[in-house]
């Protein structure tokens, strides 16, 4: 029997995440049901076909429409709230380990092309689409932001350490920084640095010209590990989306995603 993409103990989180369905006063066609049209989404996020490959057997409705649901869900802030709420239930559980933290960025080729892409240097000019990712010790994303592949790691860095939504804990406030942050050469600047000491967090940063780049490192290795995490999502490996809400509204699903198998299996 073929695996369930949307199980029941998902659909009840999502759902009471969903805003209310659009009322149609003068009719016409049934609208598809938003569980199902959640798994045609979840099916071209996993599979990376198409839009228009969507096979019609599944009862999703066409592709068109999954894609729309995307769309305004992720206008209506889903995917962040539904990453948000699994974090509360990682924090309440007391498995978040916020001792480190690791951050770091990976480019992914953007066929054709959109906001926040530009010429990748690794992949001799051809447009590309950076992801810019924090994780705990674990290595469960804490955030993520979306930059054009020819920009520094180093420039969005305050914006992705901001990015980190306030995390309920079994006691005491809501938490939202680590206590350490490892990260690789490409953040080794002042202004990171200086970043990390306004917030109260200790750097991990290594330095040019000191630190050996033979080893990835004893704590680092976990946010490369959450790049392959996302990276089996195959709608992730390539951005095929011209539109960046919707590239991002899939990294977002996959980060969430991610959180969910954690939540599985620690709590």
């Amino acid at each position: 029997m073929a695996k369930q993409l949307v199980t029941d103990e998902l659909w009840a989180v999502i759902a009471a995440l969903l805003p209310p369905a659009p009322a149609h006063p003068k009719g016409g066609r049934p609208r598809v049901a938003d569980r199902a049209a959640l798994t045609g989404i979840l099916f071209v996020l996993r599979s990376g076909l198409p839009w228009e490959m969507l096979p019609a057997e599944m009862g999703c409705g066409s592709g068109m429409t999954c894609w729309r649901r995307l769309r305004d869900w992720h206008a209506a802030g889903v995917w962040q709230r539904l990453h948000q709420v699994l974090l509360d239930r990682l924090g309440r559980a007391g498995q978040l380990d916020w001792s480190r933290a690791s951050v770091d960025a990976q480019s992914i080729p953007a066929a054709k092309g959109g906001p926040h892409t530009g010429p990748n240097p690794t992949d001799r000019g051809k447009p590309g689409t950076k992801r810019h990712v924090l994780v705990d010790r674990r290595g469960t994303p804490l955030a993520v932001q979306l930059s054009a592949a020819n920009c520094h790691d180093s420039t969005v860095f305050g914006t992705l350490l901001d990015a980190v939504p306030p995390v309920r804990q079994a006691r005491g406030r809501p938490r939202k920084r680590p206590g350490k942050l490892h990260a690789d050469k490409g953040y080794d600047y002042r202004k990171c640095r200086l970043a990390l000491r306004q917030r109260g967090i200790q750097s991990r940063i290594a330095r040019r010209g000191i630190e050996s780049s033979e080893r990835l490192g004893r704590h680092r290795w976990v946010v490369e590990r959450t790049f392959a995490w996302l990276n089996r999502f195959r709608r992730l490996r390539v951005r095929y989306e011209q539109r960046s809400d919707i590239h991002l509204a899939f990294t977002l699903l996959g980060c969430a995603l991610i959180t969910w198998k954690a939540v599985n299996r620690f709590c």
